[in-house]
């Protein structure tokens, strides 16, 4: 029997390759809301980043959320994406 095959997603500040487990996810779902996915499972379009203040200040800086959610990002979900990565 064959090992499982892990999945690996890619922060979309620094660019590298990790397990979807070790990543925070924000998803878009069909109506354009975004919320922080810390199951990892719920639908729409998924944005993956770091569990690191560096990664989390380069997205924001350079507004990479909405260009990977092609949608306008609140600060109430900056900051709650910032409170799960500083826990």
């Amino acid at each position: 029997m064959s090992a499982r095959k892990i999945p690996l997603r890619k922060c979309i500040a620094c660019n590298e390759m990790k397990p979807k487990k070790e990543l925070v996810r924000v998803v878009k779902n069909k109506e354009n809301e975004v919320s922080v996915d810390l199951t990892g499972k719920a639908n729409g379009r998924g944005a993956y980043i770091c569990p690191t203040i560096e990664c989390f200040e380069e997205a924001y800086r350079n507004k990479k959320f909405q260009r990977a959610l092609q949608t306008e990002i609140t600060e109430e979900i900056y900051s709650r994406l910032k409170n799960v990565i500083e826990k």
